[in-house]
């Protein structure tokens, strides 16, 4: 049983979501402010974290960072349609993913199966891709998760890292925003270029020498992104 860590201060959404939830088979633990959830963060170790954005103590910002410093762990982002400059910068913070409210729970049921399946294939590593790639200073080790830049060791989140492969993968072809979206994250995003936009800026500010003036993944103007070889 996949465990959901579920940090939300309206009781109403927390009841009916972890009801719907556990209907589909998770097991949800709750957290009601921030603090809390970091808590419970370190305490229950969940497979995936379901995180609003407005929360009354600490900004879902704050935990996003927080909770990323030291974990991997897929983290969904819940946040209100018209709240679109906060749900880039949850992203930015390093969230993987976002539903908008009002949350339907069949959706939102899909986008954790659908991180869940990413986790899953990435523990199985592949050993079709065990080579070293290198771009420059850049390394990429696929079956080991591993990227260093100059030697250093890079701490990247899972979805950065498989955007970074599927740029590798597609070394100097130019990968639309539809492609990322299909790819990384595995499921139609109805062509919200946002997710894809705001992960991109992210891999920049890790891998590129200035992240503003970018050499190493370009964007080309009306068709997508690029990684020179």
């Amino acid at each position: 049983m996949h465990k959901v860590l579920f940090i939300e201060d309206d009781d109403a959404i927390r009841l009916a979501l972890r009801l719907a939830l556990e209907d589909e088979g998770y097991e949800v633990v709750e957290a009601h402010d921030g603090a809390s959830g970091l808590v419970q963060f370190g305490q229950c170790q969940p497979d995936v974290v379901l995180l609003d954005l407005r929360l009354p103590d600490l900004s879902g910002f704050e935990v996003c960072k927080a909770m990323r410093s030291s974990s991997t762990v897929p983290i969904i982002m819940v946040t209100a349609q018209t709240e679109a400059a906060d749900m880039v910068a949850g992203l930015e913070a390093g969230a993987d993913d976002y539903i908008t409210k009002p949350v339907v729970p069949k959706v939102l049921s899909a986008r954790i199966a659908a991180v869940l399946r990413r986790v899953s294939y990435e523990s199985l590593g592949d050993q079709n891709h065990d080579e070293v790639l290198r771009f420059g200073d850049l390394e990429l080790r696929r079956e080991q998760g591993v990227v260093t830049k100059a030697g250093e060791e890079l701490s990247l989140t899972r979805t950065e890292f498989r955007m970074l492969c599927e740029f590798a993968e597609h070394a100097d072809a130019v990968l639309s925003r539809d492609q990322l979206l299909d790819h990384v994250w595995g499921y139609e995003y109805l062509g919200d270029s946002r997710l894809v936009d705001a992960h991109v800026r992210r891999l920049r500010l890790k891998i590129e020498d200035t992240p503003d003036d970018p050499q190493r993944i370009v964007t080309v103007r009306g068709l997508g992104y690029r990684l020179i070889s």
